[in-house]
């Protein structure tokens, strides 16, 4: 007889990484807030190899509205600025030789509401990972059914997997509704 956990064990973990990726894609999402995950995504040559930002400099938030980028070789000014420019930050550097400043402006009621239709998207695919998470781990426990499993012992597996699913959905939606709050708070 196979045991459910061989089935709830890999929908839970999926699940757990579905809101982490969650988690991990808000925070790119920029709230008119100087946050220096924005530039995570932000790739700059370093000597022939694609390399983050913070790997050729130091990257600090100095007021809620500026990120200042301290470049550890001169050499690397016009790249990371370049890459900076080159993303889809839709933002331009400053520099002034020593720091490149990167000026958050104050987000319009528009792109307010297109940041919060993006992270509901997010949170959406977050879902339907959650989602296909639980199905997969109820398919896998009906077939066990046909391999000797007890039709109780498979239905109280099944109602396990569904609070996984229920207790993942609502993390989602809380971490869906902080960020919305964050965007809108002016």
């Amino acid at each position: 007889m196979t045991d459910p956990k061989t089935y709830l064990a890999p929908a839970e973990e999926k699940m757990e990484l579905a809101v982490a990726y969650l988690e991990d894609s808000l925070s790119h999402i920029r709230a008119g807030k100087a946050n220096p995950k924005l530039l995570d995504g932000v790739r700059v040559d370093y000597y022939g190899s694609m390399s983050p930002i913070s790997n050729v400099a130091n990257i600090s938030v100095p007021d809620a509205r500026t990120i200042a980028i301290t470049p550890w070789e001169k050499s690397m000014f016009k790249e990371i600025e370049k890459a900076i420019i080159n993303s889809d930050l839709g933002i331009t550097p400053e520099n002034n030789g020593e720091v490149i400043r990167i000026c958050i402006p104050p987000l319009t009621e528009e792109r307010r509401k297109q940041l919060v239709k993006q992270s509901k998207a997010e949170a959406e695919n977050a879902k339907v990972s959650v989602r296909n998470a639980r199905r997969d781990a109820i398919e896998g426990l009906k077939k066990a059914i046909k391999q000797g499993m007890p039709e109780d012992v498979e239905k109280d597996a099944e109602a396990n997997a569904q609070k996984l699913h229920d207790r993942f959905l609502k993390q989602i939606d809380e971490l869906f509704a902080a960020k919305e709050k964050e965007i809108l708070t002016v």
